[in-house]
């Protein structure tokens, strides 16, 4: 037998060396993303992740006023994230929502997208194509509530975007569904509104009358297909905070809760592509990061003993 196997402290040195060296490759940073409603009522957040990127720890939920919840996603993770209203769902979970339903019947949306109109906050994160974060909020799928992406660390641009301004009170008679404000491309179907057949790139899709009134209300989010100067944002390294109704306004909180509805409209088309916003393939408890760091270092610390140890 090797004789440096045969001391119990050389034994203990090299499996913790094994147990750091290993652990370097497991440990894996995630994303923390931090959910808030400060609307006057309840919101059900949904939550689809992209193709090729795994479900988070949930595809859906429900967040009182007042209430928060934080998910983590894994590095290179793309996705987007919606609040769900006026919804009603009985003992088993069953039931629907008025604006942004994803059509499962249940308060988890199982890889089902928002209906629109919904106001959407869309996320890529860093991964082996990319050091930086890309995120964004859209309107393109029209506007079901106020919502705001806040950064927490991180290096780069890292602003803060979104639409805090009540655009069902802006909302042409021609666009309005209830609260909600569809968009152009939903009312009207049309090529040049929708970016689509001969409208399909950024030289022939203009903004139109609609898309620049959601533009002028809320001129860091997405308007239209091909609005990605103003509105695309990057940062690396930090954490997000999705926020609902921001700056809640008095129309907002006189909205009527999930209880108030006890059959809601499911109102709404799916786009039948469920497509990401030009091209964008488009997030955790607020110290996972944290947590992550302070395993490794212990973990340096334990090997770093175990090898004055083995000097001894």
């Amino acid at each position: 037998m090797d004789p440096m196997l045969s001391s119990p402290v050389h034994f203990l040195s090299l499996s913790f060396f094994l147990i750091f060296f290993h652990s370097s490759e497991m440990l894996v940073e995630c994303t923390a993303f931090t959910f808030v409603n400060k609307c006057g009522y309840t919101v059900w957040p949904g939550i689809l992740s992209g193709s090729g990127s795994p479900e988070l720890e949930t595809t859906g939920f429900e967040l009182a006023t007042g209430d928060s919840r934080s998910l983590q996603a894994p590095t290179g993770w793309s996705g987007r994230f919606w609040g769900r209203t006026e919804c009603s769902f009985d003992g088993a979970g069953k039931g629907s929502c008025a604006t942004g339903d994803c059509g499962t019947g249940g308060v988890e949306c199982k890889g089902s997208g928002a209906a629109p109109p919904a106001t959407l906050a869309e996320f890529t994160l860093a991964g082996p194509a990319s050091a930086k974060d890309f995120y964004d909020v859209s309107l393109v799928d029209g506007y079901n509530l106020p919502m705001v992406v806040d950064v927490r660390g991180g290096t780069g641009g890292c602003a803060s975007t979104g639409c805090v301004v009540d655009l069902s009170r802006r909302c042409p008679a021609e666009l309005r569904v209830g609260e909600a404000c569809r968009s152009a491309c939903e009312a009207f179907g049309k090529p040049e509104f929708c970016c689509s057949g001969a409208y399909a790139s950024p030289g022939t899709c203009r903004p139109s009358v609609y898309s620049q009134m959601f533009k002028s209300a809320c001129p860091k989010s997405y308007s239209y297909a091909f609005d990605d100067a103003t509105s695309t944002f990057t940062c690396s390294g930090a954490d997000y905070t999705v926020t609902f109704c921001p700056d809640s306004a008095p129309s907002q909180n006189s909205q009527k809760s999930a209880r108030d509805y006890p059959t809601p409209r499911t109102g709404g088309v799916v786009l039948e592509d469920d497509s990401w916003l030009a091209s964008l393939a488009a997030g955790a408890a607020p110290n996972t990061k944290t947590r992550v760091s302070f395993l490794h270092q212990s973990l340096l610390i334990l090997s770093t003993t175990a090898f004055i140890l083995l000097l001894l």
